[in-house]
């Protein structure tokens, strides 16, 4: 049994879950509600404040999609309650973000400032040490926005600058050696 796909899920105060026919489930909870449609092959109960997802058989591809059907639906769960952040730092001299209406402004040592379309769903913050705040209830969306705005400038291996996630560990290159 999968050690992930067996823990049940802990609907807490607020949120409701229900099971539609063909295991549409949705999700609503005081930041909003998400919806997505599981392998029918699987079982999916609600019993009193638990999830509970359950497989057929012992097949490869049921004992992969029962732990990955428990883990989104506790995300979904856990994005409607409390909502995801993903935090992003600008390193670098001249490199700043704006957050102008429904756009993100990047200056990142290009010829003309990258404008991103923030997309439905998403808020986004800039505070003054250029941090962005990538947040949102849906998890696999904040992580997309996020990677797709690191991708403008990726951090580089010799002096670093760029975007980074917060925590992330850039192994610097030793640059060039004078000759003597």
């Amino acid at each position: 049994m999968s050690r992930i796909g067996k823990m049940p899920v802990e609907i807490p105060q607020g949120v409701t879950v229900e099971v539609k026919p063909g295991n549409h489930v949705v999700v609503k909870g005081p930041k909003g509600q998400l919806e997505f449609t599981f392998n029918p092959k699987l079982t999916i109960k609600v019993e009193g404040n638990q999830v509970i997802v359950e497989r057929p058989n012992d097949e490869k591809q049921m004992k992969a999609l029962h732990g990955t059907t428990r883990a989104i639906i506790n995300n979904m769960v856990i994005g409607v309650s409390k909502g995801f952040e993903k935090v992003l730092e600008i390193k670098g001299i001249g490199y700043r973000a704006f957050a102008k209406g429904k756009n993100l402004e990047l200056h990142l040592g290009f010829s003309h400032p990258v404008i991103y379309p923030i997309p439905e769903g998403i808020e986004i913050e800039v505070d003054r040490d250029n941090n962005i705040f990538v947040r949102g209830i849906d998890k696999q969306k904040v992580g997309q926005v996020a990677a797709e705005i690191r991708s403008f400038r990726p951090p580089e291996p010799y002096k670093g600058k760029g975007i980074r996630y917060r925590g992330e560990r850039i192994i610097l290159k030793a640059g060039k050696s004078a000759k003597k």
